[in-house]
């Protein structure tokens, strides 16, 4: 029988007062449940920590021999319901909802906050301690290549489904508001759900695929099984891009092969080198369509010769639609989802494209998994600094609780600060999307969109890995624990800012958002944030911080007129910075808009001014530097490669 170990911050009892078949002397007392807050409801703060001391005093007369056979005790952080425990999403909420929408949002999330703490949290334990195991062959020696995933793996697609954490986004009962709700769950979802929001994105792309081709007839079955809340029809969707040259250049990388059938169908031929969510119902993935004598189509300019299909990973009987499974991954982190190399030997397959414009046709799926990796990515810092303020509250050290440590309390509160513009930025772009999805978008919105999808991907799966790494580290010793849980986190959330494009490469994406455009999104994202920062003039406690905003932005203009002279280099070379610079003053704004409200808390102002208080645009700071000159292009390489053996074969 399978036991489901939780680790300590999971588990619904807090120690074991007893060992070896005795109580020992005091341990009862201290197992005694604490308040939220980490204090005797009886007794005061004081109080609480002489009690710790006292019993430390008593722990040391225990003979060795008995003390040595302890286990370290540490109170373990009990966080609650992660939504009313969330005091700026329902801020948030509360000032962008309509009422009626809020009204019936705040009770459907209350109610899954619950959820999440009572059934969901230990089935995402579970999928951590029981990872997908690949079979590629049976008792008898025929190959099957079965992905076998735990039972806890499936009940979560079953919740998902039950919780419409793909369908809401599609039904659209609150307008353009859907997309809200949707993030919303998922945002709680995702650090309880055992890595299983990963083939929620892909399914959710999959979904957006179809639905902008219009739903044709074809894709209707599919496109319901996506988007159903029934547990037994619900479908996930997987993403087959990287091929064995790896990374985000699909366009130069892709070599599976689309061969006509006589019926209209395809037949893909080729190797699939990291396809997440290997166990999903269906997949869409891009191929170069060849001709009756196998040779591949050319296109002119313009086009990537790529095509999109879809199809189903299984046959109506249960087996593999031509495809070989050659191993699972061995990863990092998201060990809980299969991720697999496949061979497709002539899978079925259909079209769904215009023959050469797959990657533009691919290109809404990405977005919404771009979306997605933000909502990890600021699920992960959230669910980390929850822990981590619980922990203060509990853990004495030096005589006091680490809350009343002031540089432990400072350093916890810049990871908050870091969270809340990470949070604001990620609220920003789905409310853009839900009116671009309900037609109600204007121009400037659907600029603002194409914008600001790359930047908060890229920006805040680095904000996530300094977050987390800095949050374990607040639990000391424990922190690096894995029975614990909490190296689970760090390891997952690594991934963030490498899938769905590093970020050097969206940075370049976000170049090319202002080439299309033809500079007219910076003349939107300038008037947008202005707007912001005049909203929030005429609150007193915000002049400095609106100042360094404005200050900021003319930084950004600066450099902008400056590199408009100096070539296409020069924009390249600054990508990354100008990227930073982007997301820091929009969130900026983002923060400020918030902390200017009527009803704004103490916290929300002060997260405003701490933000701002930071580089905001470092972009100019590295201008001014000559960072981007050419003489620093060859010093890059010749500090990468001094004493490299291959700086005189390559330089």
């Amino acid at each position: 029988m399978l036991t489901c170990r939780l680790p300590w911050w999971r588990s619904s009892t807090t120690c074991k007062p007893w060992q070896s078949g005795r109580f020992l002397p005091g341990v009862w007392e201290r197992c005694q449940p604490l308040s939220r807050k980490g204090v005797d409801r009886t007794a005061g703060q004081g109080q609480q920590v002489v009690m710790q001391q006292e019993q430390a005093l008593e722990d040391l007369e225990i003979p060795l021999a008995r003390r040595e056979a302890e286990t370290l005790f540490q109170e373990q952080p009990e966080t609650g319901n992660p939504y009313l425990e969330d005091a700026l999403l329902r801020s948030y909420l509360k000032t962008h909802l309509p009422p009626k929408v809020l009204e019936e949002v705040n009770q459907d999330l209350e109610r899954f906050g619950n959820r999440l703490l009572t059934k969901i949290k230990h089935l995402g334990w579970e999928c951590e301690l029981n990872p997908p195991v690949f079979r590629q062959y049976d008792a008898w020696g025929r190959r099957v290549d079965h992905i076998v995933t735990c039972s806890a793996w499936r009940r979560m697609k079953e919740i998902a489904a039950e919780e419409g954490l793909i369908a809401e986004a599609y039904e659209r009962r609150y307008s353009n508001w859907s997309r809200v709700h949707q993030a919303v769950k998922l945002y709680l979802f995702s650090s309880f759900s055992g890595g299983f929001g990963c083939p929620l994105a892909m399914t959710d792309g999959a979904a957006k695929v179809i639905e902008s081709l219009g739903i044709p007839g074809s894709l209707k079955n599919p496109f319901d099984h996506l988007t159903s809340r029934d547990p037994k029809k619900f479908w996930t969707s997987g993403q087959w891009m990287t091929e064995r040259r790896g990374g985000s250049d699909v366009a130069n990388g892709t070599e599976t092969v689309a061969r006509k059938q006589p019926d209209g169908t395809y037949r893909l031929y080729g190797f699939k080198w990291f396809t997440s969510a290997a166990d999903s119902d269906v997949a869409l993935t891009l191929a170069r369509v060849a001709d009756t004598e196998g040779r591949v189509k050319q296109w002119p300019h313009g086009f990537s010769n790529l095509s999109l299909f879809f199809l189903k990973v299984r046959d109506e009987e249960g087996k593999l639609n031509s495809i070989q499974v050659q191993r699972l991954k061995d990863k990092l982190g998201t060990r809980q989802m299969a991720t697999a190399e496949l061979w497709l030997d002539g899978a079925k397959a259909e079209l769904i494209s215009a023959e050469g414009r797959g990657v533009a046709s691919i290109s809404n799926m990405l977005n919404i998994t771009r979306i997605h990796n933000v909502i990890a990515a600021v699920a992960s810092m959230r669910r980390m600094i929850s822990l981590s303020r619980e922990y203060a509250c509990r853990r004495v050290a030096f005589g006091k609780l680490l809350k009343d440590h002031p540089l432990h309390m400072q350093t916890i509160a810049r990871m908050e600060v870091q969270t809340r513009g990470a949070f604001l930025l990620l609220m920003e772009i789905v409310r853009l999307l839900g009116l671009a999805e309900t037609n109600m978008a204007s121009e400037q919105d659907q600029l603002l969109l194409r914008l600001l999808t790359p930047v908060a991907k890229l920006y805040t799966g680095k904000q996530a890995s300094a977050v987390v790494v800095e949050a374990m580290e607040s639990f000391g010793g424990q922190g690096y624990m894995e029975d614990t849980g909490l190296p689970v986190i760090i390891r997952d959330s690594l991934v963030l800012s490498i899938w769905e494009g590093t970020t050097n490469i969206l940075s370049l994406d976000v170049l090319r958002s202002l080439t299309k455009s033809q500079g007219q999104v910076m003349a939107v994202f300038f008037s947008t944030v202005q707007k912001k920062l005049e909203l929030a003039s005429s609150t007193a406690k915000l002049e400095p911080a609106v100042k360094q905003m404005r200050d900021a932005v003319s930084g950004l203009a600066q450099f902008m007129q400056a590199a408009g002279s100096r070539g296409a280099e020069t924009m390249e070379l600054a990508a990354r910075d100008f990227s930073y610079t982007l997301a820091r003053i929009y969130a900026g704004a983002l923060l400020i808009e918030h902390a200017a409200r009527p009803d704004a808390s103490a916290a929300d102002i002060s997260a405003a001014q701490r933000w701002c208080n930071q580089e905001l645009c470092p972009v100019a700071r590295a201008l001014e530097n000559s960072s981007y000159e050419a003489k620093e292009v060859l010093m890059d390489s010749a500090l990468v490669y001094e004493g490299s053996p291959a700086c005189g074969s390559r330089l």
